[in-house]
């Protein structure tokens, strides 16, 4: 596939859309038909209408206004380069590569008030993003995509999502992460845009309930790609009633193409929750993917059940509230218990897994494409994901222990006797540590947010509430705090089992070694539930943190903050905590 550079003067249809698939550079005096070809490699050309670039999956038109973003003849999104103020029309353009594999077009803007700005685009075969880079004056793009919802992805954690319905501000800020994407229309299409690393904090502008635009800046390396989802069905709206909770509903879409696609729910709180959705496989058994595309077993050994049953430390046993069927029919079933869901749920495709079409794209793909290996791996933090297990959880230990115990065998199997009290061990100390990483945490974002509010007395009660959310986690160890014990205690219950029963062979050996196994599992149960409690507070003051940008400007440097430390938290779980459900 070649990239086509077409030059012409639009009248009544964008004609270039049905171009052929090669390279070519029109120059259309009055219209379409009377146009002059410029060979591929001529860099000298001089334009005399409109510069049209496309790669066949989308296209990028700069006109006298400024720059346009379409997939075939729709038009997706303007792209506005900005300084002190806005360009207003397009005064010159310039070629720095013209070849069958990369297009490269420098434009030069003039504001309403004579500023001049040079913005460097780039497309390249196959790709569904447009390049943009400051050359000169210009700060930030602004990409003018009306919509009503606009997401901040999270891998970490729960995504953002602005609902322009719900907020009546004209102007809201939001955390620069590295993400914005604009759902478009009734589900035809996203646009979405990349940037790193992420400096300056992103402004989005509102009228009504439609978010007109958002506002990009340029960082240090002054990139910032613009990409296009286009696929009827690409994202998916339903709303939600709070008395829909454990029905299964059977949605009104289907997925366009294989992928790991993510659901937004809208809790009754306000904020967001997260979730993968499973696929069903031709047999009728589901399957979770992993970033990286690759199955990954539904569970462990301690809560594998059969179809969509799951169960988490914090939620309990409940039914996975969002799977497609091996039709790629999507369905929901709000949870019942413990998280309530109520307004929009959103779906979009996050990654692609190993059956995901090679045409078709994904957030995941947009990333590793704009971005590259590095920047893509600093932001998936793959190592960060990776959830930490240490030991044998008490549960199994205790499974292993009194079956050991009921045959009688614990003479001849006193090698795994001991082995298994040195895994169930190092398992509470290493959730127990995890804990206490978490109080940690509390206790010193706690004090940064007093300091905070110190310095902004003006900001006082919205800091007051991320406090108090940051205080839940003493408010859960004091709640558990006689079910977990201390370290000491499930230290002394293992010496006891050493020294008391290895070796007895009386005829209560199995309702001592049972006593025991069961403290044991007394303390790994509420240690398990209290670790997930924590990462469940962490992630709600995160996402926190960035609603409150979007109530006042002002929180913007501390939010930022919080949202840098919470990530850092959340960084190598324990399994137990249930980081992706």
């Amino acid at each position: 596939m070649r990239i086509l550079i077409a030059v012409f003067f639009v009248l009544q249809n964008l004609a270039w859309a049905q171009a052929p698939m090669s390279v070519q550079l029109f120059d259309a005096i009055s219209n379409y038909e009377q146009r002059k070809l410029v060979p591929e490699d001529n860099t000298q050309h001089r334009f005399r209408g409109d510069v049209v670039v496309t790669n066949g999956k989308i296209a990028l038109a700069l006109r006298h206004r400024g720059a346009e973003l379409y997939t075939g003849t729709t038009k997706r999104a303007e792209l506005v380069a900005v300084g002190k103020t806005p360009a207003i029309s397009l005064s010159a353009v310039k070629i720095i590569e013209n070849n069958p594999s990369s297009v490269a077009l420098d434009a030069t803007f003039k504001t309403a008030k004579g500023e001049s700005l040079t913005v460097g685009y780039e497309l390249k075969v196959g790709q569904v993003f447009v390049e943009t880079r400051s050359r000169s004056g210009a700060t930030a793009l602004r990409v003018m995509a009306p919509c009503r919802f606009a997401v901040l992805p999270d891998f970490f954690a729960d995504d953002f999502v602005v609902d322009a319905a719900t907020i009546a501000a004209a102007e809201v800020e939001l955390p620069s992460e590295n993400f914005l994407m604009h759902l478009l229309g009734d589900g035809q299409a996203i646009v979405t845009a990349v940037w790193h690393p992420a400096q300056d904090d992103v402004r989005i502008k509102l009228s009504g309930a439609t978010i007109t635009h958002s506002e990009i800046p340029y960082g240090k390396n002054g990139k910032v790609s613009v990409a296009v989802l286009n696929s009827p069905g690409v994202w998916h709206h339903r709303d939600i009633a709070r008395d829909e909770a454990d029905k299964i509903i059977h949605l009104d879409w289907k997925a366009p193409f294989a992928a790991h696609w993510r659901v937004d729910w809208r809790r009754d709180d306000q904020l967001t929750d997260s979730w993968e959705m499973l696929s069903q496989k031709p047999g009728g058994e589901y399957v979770k993917h992993g970033w990286y595309g690759q199955p990954e077993s539904f569970g462990n050994i301690d809560w594998l059940k059969d179809g969509r049953k799951r169960w988490t430390t914090v939620l309990g046993s409940f039914q996975y509230p969002c799977w497609l069927d091996k039709n790629g029919e999507g369905y929901l079933q709000p949870l019942k218990k413990g998280v309530h869901f109520q307004g929009p749920a959103l779906i979009y495709p996050i990654s692609r897994i190993e059956a995901t079409p090679l045409e078709e794209f994904t957030l995941v793909d947009i990333m590793r494409a704009t971005l590259g290996v590095g920047p893509c791996e600093y932001i998936l933090d793959i190592e960060g994901q990776k959830k930490r297990f240490q030991g044998r959880p008490t549960c199994a230990s205790r499974t292993i222990l009194d079956d050991i115990y009921g045959k009688k065998e614990q003479k001849t199997k006193k090698d795994e006797v001991q082995k298994t009290l040195d895994e169930v061990l190092a398992f509470v100390r290493h959730i127990r540590g995890r804990i206490g990483d978490y109080v940690t945490f509390g206790h010193d974002m706690d004090a940064y947010l007093a300091e905070q509010k110190g310095k902004h007395p003006e900001l006082a009660d919205l800091l007051a509430e991320l406090q108090t959310i940051t205080g839940k986690i003493d408010a859960a160890v004091a709640k558990r705090k006689d079910g977990i014990k201390t370290p000491e205690d499930a230290t002394q219950l293992v010496n006891e089992f050493r020294t008391t029963l290895v070796d007895y062979e009386g005829d209560d050996a199995l309702a001592k070694c049972k006593k025991i196994t069961a403290a044991l599992v007394k303390i790994g149960g509420s240690q398990d539930e209290l670790v997930g409690e924590c990462r469940m507070i962490i992630k709600q003051l995160r996402q926190r943190a960035a609603t409150a940008m979007t109530t006042d400007l002002r929180v913007a440097p501390i939010a930022v903050e919080v949202r840098r430390r919470t990530q850092q938290m959340l960084r190598n779980p324990t399994s137990y905590e249930a980081p992706r459900h």
